[in-house]
């Protein structure tokens, strides 16, 4: 049986104990300590579930479903989502790439009934795109209508193998290779991501942000903590990591908060008034397992950067060919 399986089981049995929502416990709760006296956050956590980041249309003005609507909202997307599924043509069902048996789709409707990630702004939506934003976004899209793949910088950080938005900051979930693993030393907290393997080396004492002209994929990040919750403050983003319109001068506030044995609440704060007309802010519950994180190789080295690229000239060529053809009729 797949492990991942076997975890979901194992996890279901925590989420039928008194429901933790979003942090809230049934009474208080003190984290096992580190050596060094630092709250204990280490261990293999994931962040799979089916929540959605923003509320979608069809709840508006809900933040939390009834019983039988967070059941059947979560059957619908389990069916809908279901890759094994053979109701379309040929091209749906390559179009729908891996079985379901790779996915790992996760839970949390039912046990929050939160129908969103995004807890603020009240509506459970990321706040709209300042102009600046929008003049941005639409010249990055004309760049890519005009220059679909003349070389490799040209195809999206996650197609190059270069980073994924499981990886982060802000760490979203996916559809699969959700795990983290937190690893704490003096001055240090790591973050290892199964997807791609990348690995968050955050200190924690003291020391300032990188100079400014000093940009990094994943941003330059620093901790400290307020009582028993690790907060983080991530600058020093590149111009091409443009999360979900973010500019380069984002600044993004983590939050760790271990809430029981098996849970971690993560909460992640977007500021970037260049960008959104508010800051916004999402809860995402981490459950423990005892998964390890599985390789996730990519493309290592991109091998198949020839063939998107070839496949991008034929493209072409098909186009002028047909261009040709028009202007001889």
């Amino acid at each position: 049986m797949n492990p991942r399986i076997l975890n979901s089981i194992f996890t279901l049995v925590f989420l039928l104990a008194p429901a933790i929502v979003f942090g809230q416990t049934a009474k208080p709760w003190s984290p096992p300590r580190t050596a060094d006296g630092q709250p204990d956050l280490q261990g293999t956590w994931s962040t799979s579930t089916l929540t959605p980041l923003e509320r979608p249309a069809e709840f508006a003005g809900k933040p939390i479903l009834t019983d039988e609507e967070a059941q059947a909202y979560e059957a619908r997307l389990l069916r809908d989502g279901n890759r094994d599924r053979r109701d379309g043509s040929p091209e749906v069902d390559v179009g729908r790439a891996y079985n379901e048996f790779w996915f790992d789709r996760g839970s949390h409707i039912v046990q929050s009934r939160r129908i969103s990630l995004i807890v603020d702004p009240p509506d459970g939506k990321i706040p709209s795109l300042t102009p600046e934003a929008q003049k941005r976004q639409a010249a990055l899209a004309e760049y890519r209508r005009q220059h679909p793949g003349d070389g490799p910088e040209d195809f999206s950080l996650n197609n190059r193998c270069i980073l994924w938005a499981t990886a982060g900051p802000p760490m979203l979930p996916g559809g699969y290779n959700n795990n983290y693993q937190i690893v704490q030393a003096p001055g240090y907290v790591t973050i290892l991501v199964e997807m791609i393997h990348d690995a968050r080396i955050i200190p924690i004492d003291g020391r300032p942000h990188l100079p400014s002209n000093v940009r990094q994929w994943l941003g330059d990040s620093r901790g400290h903590w307020e009582g028993d919750t690790l907060v983080v403050e991530t600058t020093n983003f590149t111009n091409k990591t443009n999360f979900r319109g973010a500019s380069e001068s984002m600044r993004l506030v983590e939050r760790f908060t271990r809430t029981d044995p098996h849970t971690i609440i993560y909460e992640f704060t977007v500021n970037d008034p260049s960008s959104f007309t508010k800051p916004w802010t999402a809860q995402i519950p981490m459950k423990k397992t005892a998964d390890p994180l599985l390789e996730y190789a990519c493309h290592e080295g991109n091998y198949a950067m020839e063939s998107m690229l070839g496949g991008v000239r034929a493209e072409e060529r098909r186009t002028a060919e047909a261009a040709k053809r028009d202007k001889t009729q």
